[in-house]
């Protein structure tokens, strides 16, 4: 059998196979508020599973940081409340779950920040989309954020740490991906600082570890994750060495402690596959520098996550659209059953259809 239906510890966390709910954007909480809903409290519960672990959606740690509306918040003890009932439905089935901790940056727009501008390393116009009350729209333009103004958010980082904690979860994910703020200070496309926050890569990796140390200090390192994106492009990103890049902060983030690092593969361009049949490369790479546990995510199958997982460049693997699809998927990986086909039209935002109504696969066969 392979590992990846095989036990396994991450940090102080014990689970009973490597199958994980990536974190998905979902867009379904309550407005106004961020609240997360009745409808998120069935959506995670159906997902659950004994001793597996779900990494619960990218959750802005302030009004500042909101990209997305529908998306659920961690600023506000409403939100925190919100929480407690999706995490006590998968603790109720035996589950495991940890909050992506997220702020946006640049990729916002102001009806969705308060009517600030959102923020970066660095003042450079995007044209990328964000989801707001008149659906996909332009970025607003961004400002660079001061010295002050960085610091202020490491500690709303910390703070929507206290209240996932409060929540009831088994611990947080650092989200340093996916073009959003931190990746804009990690890679150089995005962040032309010459302060200490800038230039060398030593300092465009500050604004992580300095985030990473705010978030242990109230979890513990065996409790904390971080998401990285190594030579991702989505939220229109580049660097110039991406490989000395990521090597670094992996390097850097195993004085953590971390209960794992989370590799998103190059293949992948936010929810969808650049290009098919290429090879997962990240966790590769990485495997050499980071010493804990490594989650691989992007476009992986049950063969290829059973490929990578017994052959050791990851001990856990993330399915993103086929968890969204399917229910039971941990089920049906195990038994090698055929999945539900995914409905992308109905990924971001909406009501129950194409999120909690998919079928587990006892519900075709009765059907049938």
């Amino acid at each position: 059998m392979s590992k990846l239906y095989q036990p396994v510890q991450i940090g102080a966390i014990h689970l009973d196979h490597r199958i994980v709910q990536a974190p998905l954007t979902r867009l379904r909480s309550d407005q106004p508020g961020d609240v997360p809903s009745a409808m998120m409290v069935k959506y995670y519960a159906q997902r659950a599973s004994k001793g597996g672990l779900q990494i619960a959606e990218a959750t802005p740690v302030s009004v500042q940081g909101r990209g997305y509306l529908g998306a659920p918040g961690i600023y506000s003890d409403a939100q925190a409340e919100g929480w407690r009932k999706v995490v006590d439905a998968v603790h109720a089935k035996g589950g495991v779950i940890f909050l992506q901790l997220w702020h946006v940056g640049r990729q916002s727009h102001v009806s969705l920040t308060g009517g600030g501008a959102p923020l970066a390393p660095s003042a450079i116009p995007v044209q990328d989309l964000v989801y707001t009350k008149d659906g996909w729209i332009k970025t607003s333009p961004n400002r660079a954020l001061e010295i002050a103004e960085i610091k202020e958010i490491v500690e709303q980082f910390r703070q929507g740490a206290i209240r996932a904690k409060a929540a009831g979860f088994d611990g947080v994910e650092i989200h340093g991906a996916n073009g959003y703020l931190i990746d804009q200070f990690l890679q150089d496309g995005s962040n032309k600082r010459t302060d200490r926050y800038g230039g060398s890569i030593e300092n465009r990796t500050r604004f992580l570890l300095e985030v990473t140390e705010a978030v242990t200090s109230v979890w513990g390192g065996d409790r904390v994750g971080v998401r990285l994106g190594p030579s991702g492009t989505f939220g229109s990103m580049s660097d110039s060495n991406p490989d000395a890049l990521f090597g670094h902060a992996a390097a850097e983030l195993n004085r953590f402690g971390l209960a794992y690092l989370h590799l998103i593969e190059p293949r992948i361009d936010g929810s969808k596959l650049r290009a098919d049949g290429l090879p997962p490369v990240a966790a590769h790479q990485l495997r050499r520098v980071f010493k804990g546990p490594i989650i691989a995510a992007g476009g992986f199958e049950r063969d290829s996550a059973e490929v990578i997982v017994d052959g050791g460049d990851a001990d856990l693997v993330a399915f993103g659209r086929h968890f969204a699809a399917n229910p039971d998927l941990v089920e049906r990986l195990r038994r090698d059953l055929p999945l539900n086909p995914h409905d992308r039209d109905t990924f971001y935002g909406g009501n129950e259809r194409g999120y909690t109504d998919y079928p587990r696969y006892n519900e075709l066969a009765d059907v049938a």
